[in-house]
C-alpha cells in the first residue's frame, strides 16, 4: 500500500501550533476527523492517549508515529504534522519530535496496520528525507516530499 492512497494532502500540518504531546495528537485527529466523517475526532484522541500510556511512539531522530485502532474505520488513514520548533514527547532519545505521522486503522486489521507502520517508519530512518521534511515550503512540498520518497521506497 502506497501512502499516497491513504494520505491526502489536506491532511498535512506545515506547522503544528502544538506544544505538548496531547495537543499534538488533537491537532493531528482534527484534520483526520474533519475529512472522515465515520471519526470522532474526541474518541480518537481517547484512544492515542491510551496507546502513549502503553509506551510513547516517539522513535528518536526527531520523529513520533503516533497509532492506533478505531472501531468504524475501513482503510488505514495517516495523517502528518509537523512543528519547526519540535517539542517533547517522550521519545526514546529523549530528544525533541518536529515530524509526526498519524496512523489510524480498522479495528480488526493487524496485518495491514502493521505493514502501514514499518513503511513509515522505514522511510523516517532516512536522515536526508528527514532533512527535505524540516526544509518544506508548505503543505504541498511536504505531500510531494512524503509521496515521492514512498515511490523511491
Amino acid at each position: 500500500m502506497r501512502l499516497a492512497d491513504i494520505l491526502m494532502e489536506d491532511d498535512i500540518i506545515s506547522d503544528l501550533k502544538a506544544r505538548d504531546k496531547k495537543g499534538v495528537l488533537e491537532e493531528l485527529a482534527e484534520v483526520v476527523s474533519r475529512h472522515n466523517p465515520s471519526v470522532d475526532r474526541v474518541v480518537l484522541v481517547n484512544v492515542l492517549v491510551e496507546r502513549e500510556n502503553l509506551g510513547s511512539t516517539g522513535i528518536g531522530d526527531g520523529v513520533a508515529i503516533p497509532h492506533g485502532k478505531l472501531k468504524g474505520v475501513d482503510q488505514p488513514i495517516v495523517s502528518f504534522g509537523r512543528s519547526k520548533t519540535g517539542l517533547d514527547f517522550d521519545s526514546m532519545d529523549a530528544q525533541p519530535v518536529h515530524l509526526f505521522f498519524l496512523l489510524i486503522a480498522p479495528e480488526n486489521s493487524s496485518g495491514m496496520h502493521l505493514q502501514v507502520l514499518a513503511k513509515i517508519a522505514k522511510i523516517l530512518k532516512n536522515s536526508a528525507f528527514r532533512k527535505l521534511l524540516m526544509e518544506a515550503s508548505g503543505r504541498g512540498d511536504l505531500y510531494r516530499t512524503i509521496t515521492d520518497m514512498d515511490e523511491e521506497s
